[in-house]
């Protein structure tokens, strides 16, 4: 997890914030290859001026969704690599909503935002589709998650 100082810089307070929400719900995939991390929270966990930066929306209905890929380098490290980024979040209803992915590039950092509505306590099914390598199939992610209004 990054520390970091809020007067450093939007970009930087973004990375922070979604390391450290990240750190709180780690969830990834890994192929040995690619390493997939991702979560989804509040929009009004991100400062008014980190959204400003990053053009996003905070409402206390509205959450976004983290995605960054990893490559695993033969000397063990991890890059940051590009991807193509797809998805939907879907009520018990199975009423869905198309996820617009930007891409964020801080150089060291590279991450997928996207959003969606929520109401008070509900319950969302979150379908992933994500692409590092153009020439082979998306990777498929789903997973449940409860959204509360802050």
């Amino acid at each position: 997890m990054r520390l970091f100082n809020l007067l450093s810089g939007p970009a930087v307070a973004l990375t922070a914030l979604l390391a450290s929400t990240s750190a709180l719900a780690e969830q990834s995939i890994s192929d040995g290859r690619y390493e997939i991390h991702y979560n989804a929270f509040n929009s009004s966990f991100v400062t008014p001026e980190v959204a400003q930066a990053n053009n996003l929306v905070r409402s206390k209905y509205r959450a976004l969704v983290n995605v960054s890929v990893l490559e695993m380098q033969e000397d063990g490290s991890k890059q940051p690599v590009r991807a193509i980024v797809s998805g939907q979040a879907s009520n018990l209803l199975n009423q869905a909503q198309t996820l617009e992915f930007k891409q964020i590039d801080e150089g060291d950092a590279l991450y997928y935002i996207g959003s969606f509505r929520f109401t008070e306590d509900e319950q969302l099914k979150i379908n992933l589709n994500v692409q590092p390598d153009p020439d082979k199939p998306a990777y498929t992610i789903e997973f449940d998650q409860r959204f509360y209004v802050d």
